[in-house]
């Protein structure tokens, strides 16, 4: 989950047990509260015996280190980004989630057309850990295709459907020579169909390649003719753009964090720059595992009071992604087991 330090930044140091302890119980309680954590309150929390002396002196060791901060003078700590970052990487367990909530998430996604799976996984996110939650649809050319048909459009022009395992048709036009008449582009689209069935553009591309090179002088021309066609279809790919579907953004009126309509804006703007934030998944999502990005990590003016929470769905070839946006004062715990089940029960409807 933790972004990798640069050589500039090194190794940060270990923290001791009574460091790592002080500073889990005043995030927990940060996360909880949102305000600055008095020693008193945190002596309440440790698992440990304490005093407030022994709790102000290992606070101070953790501002050293960058970890807490006094945003006044008379009030407790809070963590930094900093503070945050370590707190995820390091001592924070996700736990699981209850066995009936995990039924009711695989029962909605079961349940749903495998071409809405995106529009529902981001409402179910949104709902399960009132953040805003959001998906980005399975990628065409990733997707395993089912079938594939063939309309006459004019002379010149043939339309060539491609129906993929998420249910959503792909329309493409390629020139044709109009020697074929309907019948035959049905034999040609039920030919193709079974050379595409199961594999995905990037898979079939090859083998059609070698099974035109392998019948280039086959009587069959109905067979040379669907070949070629694959060919053509196939030489230049234009999958359709990645489709990020964001629920509901009413999730965030919850927080205290975002009264100030000023701030409010800010977000609901960065939430609308949807290519940024595509950009900002394909980063994050290289590796396995969920992700958690925080403040300046996002990269995003708007979201610098933000964390986002998301993983790649689809198994070892990604196929899209998930995950929640909310104050950086959330419940990452919840937020990564809600996550990276949804993602895994995507991934078996995909694959079913």
């Amino acid at each position: 989950m933790s972004q990798p330090q640069s050589p500039e930044q090194g190794t940060p140091p270990a923290l001791s047990e009574r460091q790592a302890a002080v500073l889990r119980a005043m995030v927990m309680a940060y996360l909880g509260e949102g305000a600055p954590i008095g020693s008193a309150t945190l002596s309440h929390l440790m698992p440990m015996s304490l005093s407030s002396a022994s709790i102000r002196y290992t606070m101070g060791e953790l501002a050293e280190l960058g970890l807490v901060e006094k945003p006044h003078a008379s009030s407790g700590r809070l963590p930094t980004e900093l503070g945050l970052r370590r707190f995820i990487d390091e001592l924070l367990d996700p736990g699981d989630l209850a066995s009936y909530e995990k039924r009711v998430i695989a029962s909605s996604v079961d349940e749903a057309d495998v071409g809405e799976l995106a529009t529902v996984a981001s409402q179910l996110l949104s709902e399960r850990t009132r953040l805003v939650g959001f998906a980005v649809s399975p990628r065409l050319d990733l997707t395993p295709l089912l079938r594939v048909g063939l309309v006459r459009l004019t002379r010149e022009r043939l339309l060539v459907v491609l129906v993929s395992k998420t249910g959503a048709p792909q329309h493409r036009v390629i020139a044709d020579d109009g020697a074929l008449g309907q019948p035959e582009l049905d034999r040609i689209a039920t030919l193709l169909s079974e050379r595409v069935a199961g594999r995905t553009l990037r898979d079939v591309r090859e083998a059609l390649a070698r099974e035109a090179r392998e019948l280039r002088h086959a009587a069959d021309r109905v067979l040379r003719r669907a070949l070629e066609i694959g060919a053509q279809l196939l030489e230049e790919p234009s999958p359709d753009p990645e489709d990020l579907v964001i629920a509901t953004r009413l999730a965030l009126l919850d927080q205290p964090e975002f009264r100030d309509p000023r701030r409010l804006r800010e977000v609901f703007s960065a939430l609308e720059e949807r290519d940024r934030l595509l950009r900002i998944l394909d980063r994050l999502l290289d590796r396995e595992g969920v992700r958690v990005v925080l403040g300046d990590e996002l990269e995003a003016p708007g979201l610098r009071s933000c964390a986002l929470v998301a993983t790649a769905y689809g198994g070892q070839a990604p196929l899209g992604a998930v995950g929640v946006i909310g104050p950086s004062r959330m419940d990452f715990g919840r937020a990564i087991a809600v996550v990276g089940y949804l993602s895994a029960v995507l991934t078996e409807k995909l694959h079913a």
